[in-house]
């Protein structure tokens, strides 16, 4: 459930769009109460919000205004994707480990990426942004076909991510700073 949420914190629509193209292909079977996301008419709906978010990422002023609006999205888009994986479970269950699995990951790796894409605009004045929306479009796009094609390879390449990720993200977060007295200089 993890590999699906977190294709959803890079881009809301991305995984949404594949899921629902890999359904309406016949490559995935999705629970009963999600039968409206394999129809060609979502397909049109998924694919339109996907190139409006993706056009949208590479204006300036309008990315930031974006990540505002696509954090709790991403995490409705996650929870749904993770959902769409359990459909033998009672709803209860399946509602509840999907919030918190593809809601959650979702919404921590749209945070993560908030604060990197105002980094990213702070020291180059968002001259870096469009490098950065393209490789999260990227790694949305991968991981989302690779959950509906190759599950285990996607799920070993996000265990992996967090493994590399999670001690950086940690240190990051826990640096405090330096207590020396500043030095000076006598002429």
């Amino acid at each position: 459930m993890l590999r699906y949420g977190l294709g959803a914190g890079f881009r809301v629509f991305v995984p949404l769009l594949v899921l629902s193209v890999a359904s309406v292909f016949g490559h995935f079977d999705l629970p009963s109460d999600l039968d409206w996301v394999e129809t060609p008419q979502a397909v049109i709906v998924f694919m339109v919000a996907c190139l409006l978010e993706i056009t949208g990422y590479y204006i300036p002023w309008l990315d930031h205004l974006l990540d505002i609006v696509a954090t709790p999205a991403a995490i409705i888009a996650g929870t749904i994707v993770a959902a769409s994986v359990a459909p033998e479970m009672n709803p209860l269950v399946q509602w509840t480990l999907a919030l918190i699995a593809g809601g959650g990951t979702a919404g921590l790796t749209k945070g993560l990426m908030n604060i990197l894409r105002v980094g990213s605009t702070g020291v180059s004045g968002g001259l870096t942004n469009p490098v950065l929306s393209t490789i999260e479009l990227v790694i949305a796009t991968v991981l989302s076909v690779l959950a509906i094609a190759l599950p285990v390879v996607a799920g070993i390449i996000v265990i992996g991510g967090l493994i590399l990720a999670i001690p950086r993200i940690w240190k990051f977060f826990s640096n405090k700073p330096s207590s020396q007295p500043n030095e000076t200089v006598s002429l």
